[in-house]
């Protein structure tokens, strides 16, 4: 199951970018974006989210 960015919440800093060993967070719409097809659930995005607004879906 993919991780998904509460994007009410996401303030678009960017922290989950660099974490993410696929490269499958991208910035839509002034928020971040998790490729579903693509992310591995490792989890390492949510753990370094400032505001906790990343989570499994």
């Amino acid at each position: 199951m993919a991780f998904k960015v509460n994007t009410d919440e996401c303030i678009n800093c960017g922290a989950c970018d660099s974490e993410c060993p696929v490269e499958c967070i991208t910035e839509v719409d002034g928020h971040r974006s998790i490729d579903a097809d693509a992310c591995i659930d490792c989890g390492a995005c949510a753990e370094v989210c400032p505001v906790d607004c990343i989570a499994q879906a």
